[in-house]
């Protein structure tokens, strides 16, 4: 395994947001979910998330979780995905990382 530098490290930009909307990805070749998410300050952005086995659109509305904002945008399909949604993957199951606590959107990870 690389190890980082603390200077590589740094340029991880690890943001707090809000989903606001989420709905199912049928174009995607595995099962995935469109999000809208709300990352105050630096605006709201889509992503695509495989996370349909642990979470239903309607539980993900309002949840808050930990992206990198700052990857390069990348289609998927018919989508401009913007932020990389993080979470922990054990087999196919991704459970989303996620603030202890209620937080302001757009707070930086350090």
């Amino acid at each position: 395994m690389h190890e980082l530098t603390w200077q590589e490290f740094q340029k991880v930009d690890l943001r707090i947001g809000t989903i606001i909307e989420a709905e199912q990805f049928k174009e995607a070749l595995k099962p995935a979910y469109k999000l809208l998410i709300d990352f105050g300050e630096l605006g709201i952005v889509k992503s695509s998330a495989q996370i349909t086995s642990l979470y239903s659109t309607e539980e993900l509305i309002g949840k808050q979780i930990v992206a990198v904002v700052n990857f390069p945008k990348k289609q998927i399909g018919p989508m401009m995905s913007e932020c990389l949604v993080l979470g922990s993957v054990n087999k196919d199951e991704v459970t989303l990382l996620q603030p202890e606590r209620a937080v302001r959107n757009g707070s930086k990870i350090s």
